[in-house]
């Protein structure tokens, strides 16, 4: 996935309401961006980090930027994290059309945002083709990382992760195929692991998951100022 238009690079001041971020940008000037991300953003959103925004002069949008990337890490081993939650259906779709995403292949369309399952919840892709059992694939973005190589899911308290979860089990139980994909935006880790410590009971269901047959894999992105695309299959550790 390309951006659209070159990235604008400023000093994050602050953080807050979920939604918004106070940036300082290169020429001095200070805005306000929409932050796409409603989790706590855990390592990735302390004060005087370097980000990225994108901007659009659509009239009707209340704010002209949005935070996109952050620069996060270790000292001396940062790395460009993205922040977006909107994208990462997005590039799991990009990869699966591309055939990086091998397991997911050879399905004739991809739906989005699909409405299913007994709580509400819509799938985030749903893989079809004629005379094959369609594929449900949820998508989750991690951010999160730990000890330098750890990935982290959730980064937040989340009822709507394990809802999914749940959706997913009785998908299989009916017979069909679930598959959830954790979208790793970052660089520097080699593995994806439950947040045991922020949400339990997401890492208990998960593991149940894992149990009743859903599919689980992490692929890891290529991030950069001009383009995030998936490029590396990491494994998924359940401890």
């Amino acid at each position: 996935m390309k951006f659209p238009a070159p990235l604008v690079e400023g000093r994050l001041l602050r953080r807050y309401k979920r939604f918004l971020a106070d940036v300082e940008l290169a020429s001095g000037a200070k805005v306000t961006a929409a932050c796409p991300n409603t989790g706590s953003m855990l390592g990735c959103c302390e004060p005087g980090s370097r980000v990225w925004l994108s901007e659009s002069d659509s009239p009707t949008r209340k704010y002209r930027h949005t935070w996109e990337l952050v620069e996060a890490g270790e000292a001396g081993r940062e790395v460009l994290v993205g922040i977006n939650t909107g994208l990462p259906n997005r590039l799991v779709a990009e990869a699966i059309e591309a055939g990086v995403i091998g397991e997911l292949s050879g399905y004739a369309a991809i739906r989005r945002e699909v409405p299913f399952g007994e709580e509400r919840s819509r799938i985030d892709l749903l893989l079809e083709s004629p005379g094959r059992e369609p594929c449900y694939v949820e998508v989750k973005n991690v951010t999160a990382a730990v000890s330098g190589s750890v990935a982290l899911f959730p980064d937040a308290v989340s009822e709507r992760g394990t809802k999914h979860l749940r959706e997913l089990m009785r998908l299989r139980a009916r017979g069909s195929r679930p598959v959830l994909v954790f979208c790793v935006q970052r660089g520097d880790v080699d593995e994806v692991r439950p947040a045991d410590a922020i949400d339990p009971l997401y890492g208990r269901t998960l593991r149940e998951a894992v149990a009743a047959g859903v599919e689980v894999m992490a692929w890891r992105a290529r991030v950069g100022e001009r383009a995030i695309a998936l490029e590396t299959r990491i494994p998924v550790t359940l401890p």
